[in-house]
């Protein structure tokens, strides 16, 4: 973790959600990792990821819950420990998923989550019987946040996701493209998140050893890589966000204007969990949401725009992405 690494405020929000009647104790916890309480209501400030970090396990070891209170019943100290002991034994990331759901039932009461698998798509669907509403926003995305993170790390890889959507409405964040994918839907009725089927055939590739040492960085390891918005996957996507499709640069011409080598450049992006290609993959899917979402321009301009050289071409990545047309998709939009 760079000293530069940050996240936003509305995630501390969550985090401090059990304390709220408790202005004085909760106070006194943000001092005590260097945090100025008078930001916890400016919703676009950032804050220092180490003190975030700092602060999450500061507060789980006060609450015995390691769900920060989010749910009736929680996680004790220990419980995510006893979650991940059994995932590394499974072979694919499917079998892994399904039983961190089922892992995650023993000891939430208020959530529950199930994996369906239909052709290339998968989809995780989250249930909740949270009635107060802003607690249900901050755990059914906190849920999601674990349980997405887990499968990332045991896969040693980026899970990229395609679609999100949350049942319940909340202020849209600089980090919402990077953490949940190009297609996020605030306050749609619904909490799921789908991805390429094809990524629950993966091998789980970690080990004890490997979890002790993911368990001593965590919640960097959960979090705040998938959150941090300087980090150098960020500047990539914000660097091929600000250019046509035909100006990217090649992976050797970005490394040179940091000033680092191609293979220092590629290690950076690796520890943050994304290659150069997924990066640049992310950045077409985002472009083509956006275009279908404002209704401007017809479906080969857009397919063209995102690099594709032929419509065609565009179909296929859009059905695999979403499982529909991109004119489906946009009709389904208008219809709402």
């Amino acid at each position: 973790m760079r000293d530069s690494d940050t996240v936003a405020v509305y995630f501390l929000n969550a985090m401090l959600h059990v304390l709220r009647d408790q202005p004085e104790a909760r106070d006194a916890h943000l001092r005590k990792v260097g945090i100025d309480p008078a930001l916890l209501g400016q919703p676009q400030v950032r804050v220092p990821a180490k003190a975030f970090a700092e602060l999450w396990l500061a507060l789980i070891h006060r609450l015995d819950d390691e769900f920060f209170r989010l749910d009736s019943h929680g996680m004790p100290l220990g419980s995510f420990a006893l979650i991940c002991r059994g995932l590394i034994q499974e072979p694919n990331l499917e079998k892994a998923l399904r039983q961190c759901l089922g892992n995650f039932g023993l000891f939430l009461r208020d959530l529950h989550a199930s994996l369906t698998v239909r052709g290339a798509r998968a989809v995780i669907s989250v249930q909740s019987a949270i009635a107060d509403p802003l607690t249900r926003v901050y755990a059914e995305e906190t849920y999601l946040v674990l349980v997405i993170g887990l499968l990332c790390w045991l896969a040693g890889r980026r899970i990229a996701i395609d679609r999100t959507e949350l049942a319940l409405a909340r202020p849209a964040q600089e980090d919402d493209l990077l953490l949940w994918g190009p297609d996020l839907r605030l306050g749609s009725g619904r909490t799921e998140v789908e991805f390429d089927s094809a990524f629950l055939r993966l091998p789980v590739v970690q080990d004890l050893s490997s979890l002790k040492t993911f368990l001593r960085s965590a919640p960097q390891g959960l979090v705040i890589r998938f959150r941090n918005q300087n980090g150098v996957v960020a500047e990539v996507y914000r660097h091929l966000r600000a250019r046509r499709f035909g100006q990217w640069p090649t992976l050797e011409a970005l490394a040179k204007l940091q000033g680092i080598s191609a293979s220092t450049f590629r290690r950076q992006l690796e520890r943050e969990g994304r290659s150069y290609q997924q990066i640049k993959d992310e950045v077409r899917r985002a472009m083509a949401f956006e275009r279908l979402r404002e209704g401007v321009m017809s479906v080969a301009e857009i397919a063209e725009q995102a690099g594709f050289q032929e419509p065609s071409a565009f179909h296929r990545a859009f059905k695999k992405w979403t499982g529909q047309s991109p004119g489906s998709y946009r009709a389904r939009l208008a219809a709402r």
